[in-house]
């Protein structure tokens, strides 16, 4: 019999949709355009630069073929300012996710079919000083698999630790607007952030739900004893008047 699966994506999935992102390759070999499920890919030719999907772009990099060009957010100096933006300035909120590419005025259905997760967020186009959606695991899975193509690893390696920890007790901290029927806001927090903080965000408001019924039952049992109090004292008054 198989086991019950948990609720929500586990941390692998996450990171097995995270391959799905567009980065930018700078080519080391000419490559024709291959026929994939989202459309052809653009022909490969040195130096130029290309958008390619994440797990296609790591296959040419183990081949050899192509080096990987980290995105403008994961350089130090733009970790350095969100950092700085999580610490300093929003210490309570989680800082803005990257402004979306297309303005609506423009272009009023772009929003209808792209979301967030899919959005150009990644490449070497994208915009520096905001964090996307899946920036924990693919700054992971690029510090694992091309460190040689981000300046400063170490550096990056450590920054992105120290991102995770202040944001994750943000999470953990926000917690207490839910007693009482409050909502937490959970505005720029990346995928793997919710796949980690779904099980002790759900823990707490499970916990939350059971003291207020307790509560609840509680106060039903008070008012009851406090309104059979009253009922016998009535009582012994009219048996008082009768004698």
């Amino acid at each position: 019999m198989a086991l019950p699966l948990p609720p929500g994506l586990t941390p692998t999935e996450v990171a097995f949709l995270c391959e799905m992102e567009m980065v930018t390759v700078v080519p080391r070999q000419k490559l024709e355009s291959l026929d994939l499920l989202a459309g052809a890919t653009q022909p490969l030719r040195p130096p130029h630069r290309v958008p390619l999907p994440l797990w296609l772009a790591l296959l040419l990099k183990r081949q050899r073929r192509a080096n990987i060009l980290p995105p403008p957010w994961l350089l130090p100096a733009s970790l350095d300012k969100i950092l700085k933006h999580e610490t300093e300035i929003s210490t309570e909120t989680f800082s803005p996710p990257p402004p979306h590419p297309y303005a609506v005025s423009v272009l009023p259905s772009a929003t209808d079919h792209i979301s967030p997760p899919f959005l150009p967020s990644s490449t070497a186009d994208s915009p520096p000083d905001y964090l996307p959606y899946h920036w924990l695991e693919l700054g992971e899975i690029l510090l694992d698999a091309c460190s040689d193509d981000i300046p400063d690893p170490d550096r990056v390696r450590t920054l992105l630790r120290d991102l995770r920890e202040v944001r994750m007790a943000k999470m953990r901290a926000s917690t207490k607007d839910l007693e009482g029927g409050g909502i937490s806001s959970l505005r720029g927090v990346g995928a793997m952030e919710v796949a980690e903080g779904r099980e002790f965000m759900v823990g707490v408001m499970d916990g939350l739900r059971k003291l207020g019924a307790s509560r609840e039952a509680a106060r039903r049992e008070r008012e009851e004893d406090e309104g059979g109090g009253a009922g016998q004292g009535d009582s012994e008054d009219e048996d008082m008047e009768l004698e």
